[in-house]
């Protein structure tokens, strides 16, 4: 674009920001044209899309960023739509505590209350989970979560939650999907100066009293039982910790061991590189709690704490195996089976084929979906529980319809101090359905781009030259879901391949999985020979389909 095309755009922009500091920063960039012509560029490429996710972005300012301006507009088009739609009721909005959360939640409480809606704001920086909790407790007509999860700490975001009139029974209380956010879209596109938003009053701060609706639901989920369990706990600089303590206190646990460094919410994310509990490194403080405290188990949320992630004892005195989200999905629906609930056990075409078989060995019923907890909770009119590889997991569909690694972290706790009881443990439940269903081994390929080309072009070498064999076997089966998502599946006799985008970060995906049968009882060595098909067979055959090798 040149200079003179992207001075205009600033400067138009400039005059309609209603906030200080980001005007400020377009002016400094505006001074060191054409030095930053390049960073103007990328701020002005184009308006952050609303999509299933919401919003998602880099904080900074220009309509490409997260910012007070983006997020007015975002405000005064949902609420539009909202009254577009018939939608009666109070819009709740929930925050976490990174930068920006708090003022951007204060300012679509305003924009609601300018336009007659009633605004009620959670009472502080609180998890995702008790925002999709309010949602229906309240009896809402959508809920406005602001948040960007485990992204970077420069990041945030804004996610919507419809409740029960527009969202249905089994949306009541979950994430958008199409085709409500492309109206949503359309009706911010159709906002016009930020400036001439009118701002109301600043809406209804909540009392405690929702959130400790929350924690005695979230308790109740675990049923009596044994309790005798030492727990180490991180909430990864985010905040999940009071939450998750006082839920674990309700439940009758003794109170979690937690990472000192880590315990306050913090938007600078000190300790660790990622705020992932999946990245590697991001558990390291974690684990070395667990060996010093003698834990009996390793918890960790993500910042917002929807996600959970849990490590077990080594082998080795003072060594911690973290487990997969498949292997902790599986335990959990296991779990549920055994406790005799009933409903359909959901889980996405990424996550591992475990579930369908145990669900048919159990014959109960099961539900595959696309990726994303939005349809993983549309999955089923009657859910029981729903999981995704991510590190998501739903045991309690009925009080939250998303994701929540609160209620997760309670039930694997309650799960382990049973077994603990029978002088068992998760392990050993893992090596129980490894012995009755085969090793199920499951690894990702995930390459990262600056290039969003780089993702289609390897998607189209895939398409147009699937790979014939893998790990020597034949491929049976091809299923391509294009036009309705751009995935990819190959198939053999025992293994299984799932190409795709990622929705929310530019990275490319391949989902992989091993199934080795269990000869003669010895696991260690089916085990081994998992782990060398996936690692050093299947991967490199796939990154060589993608042209990546």
């Amino acid at each position: 674009m040149a200079t003179d095309d992207l001075r205009r755009l600033a400067e138009t922009w400039l005059a309609d920001d209603p906030d200080p500091a980001a005007r400020d920063e377009i002016r400094e960039l505006l001074a060191r044209l054409p030095e930053s012509a390049g960073e103007l560029a990328d701020r002005f490429a184009g308006p952050l899309t609303f999509g299933t996710a919401g919003l998602r972005g880099r904080l900074r300012a220009g309509p490409n960023g997260m910012n007070l301006s983006v997020v007015t507009r975002a405000a005064a088009g949902l609420i539009g739509w909202l009254a577009a739609q018939g939608g009666q009721g109070p819009l709740v909005i929930g925050y976490d505590a990174r930068h920006g959360s708090q003022e951007f939640a204060r300012q679509t409480a305003r924009v609601a209350t300018a336009a007659g809606r009633e605004a009620l704001l959670l009472p502080g920086p609180l998890p995702t989970p008790v925002l999709a909790y309010a949602v229906r407790a309240l009896d809402a007509v959508a809920g406005v979560m602001v948040t960007a999860s485990h992204n970077p700490p420069q990041d945030n975001g804004y996610k919507v939650y419809l409740g029960a009139q527009l969202g249905g029974p089994g949306g009541a209380g979950a994430q958008i999907v199409p085709p409500a956010d492309a109206g949503i879209e359309a009706a911010i596109q159709a906002v016009g100066a930020v400036t001439e938003v009118p701002l109301g009053a600043p809406g209804t701060v909540l009392d405690d009293k929702i959130l400790q609706g929350y924690v005695d639901s979230a308790a109740a989920v675990v049923p009596a039982g044994p309790r005798d369990l030492r727990v180490a706990y991180t909430p990864l600089h985010g905040v999940g910790g009071k939450v998750l303590a006082a839920a674990f206190a309700r439940a009758g646990f003794a109170e979690p061991a937690v990472v000192a460094e880590q315990a306050e919410p913090d938007p600078e994310f000190p300790t660790v590189a990622f705020p992932n509990p999946e990245e590697p490194g991001a558990m390291d403080l974690l684990l070395d709690l667990a060996s010093r405290v003698d834990a009996d188990l390793a918890i960790a949320n993500d910042p917002d704490a929807d996600r959970c992630a849990v490590a077990l004892p080594g082998d080795e005195p003072g060594t911690w195996r973290p487990l997969t989200g498949d292997e902790l999905g599986i335990l959990l629906a296991d779990h549920l089976i055994r406790r005799g609930v009933s409903g359909t056990y959901a889980t996405t075409i990424v996550s591992s084929t475990l579930l369908r078989a145990l669900c048919t060995a159990r014959d109960v019923p099961y539900a595959e979906t696309l990726t994303g907890f939005k349809w993983i909770v549309r999955g089923a009119e009657k859910l029981a529980y729903g999981y995704e590889e991510a590190l998501g997991y739903c045991v309690a569909p009925d009080l939250v319809r998303d994701k929540d690694g609160i209620t997760a972290a309670l039930m694997v706790a309650e799960m382990a101090a049973a077994l603990k009881a029978e002088g068992k443990s998760l392990a050993d439940r893992l090596d129980d359905l490894d012995l009755e269903f085969g090793v199920h081994r499951t690894g990702q390929l995930s390459v990262r781009v600056e290039d969003l080309t780089e993702i289609s072009r390897a998607m189209a070498l895939v398409r147009t030259g699937p790979p014939a064999t893998l790990l020597g076997d034949e491929v049976t089966g091809v299923e391509d879901r294009l036009p309705d998502a751009d995935v990819l599946t190959l198939r053999t006799s025992r293994a299984r391949v799932v190409i795709r985008p990622s929705g929310t970060e530019p990275k490319l995906k391949a989902y992989l999985e091993v199934v080795e049968p269990v000869a003669q009882g010895d696991l260690a060595a089916a085990r081994l020979r998992a782990e060398a098909a996936l690692t050093r067979g299947l991967r490199p055959e796939i990154a060589t389909a993608l042209g990546l090798d």
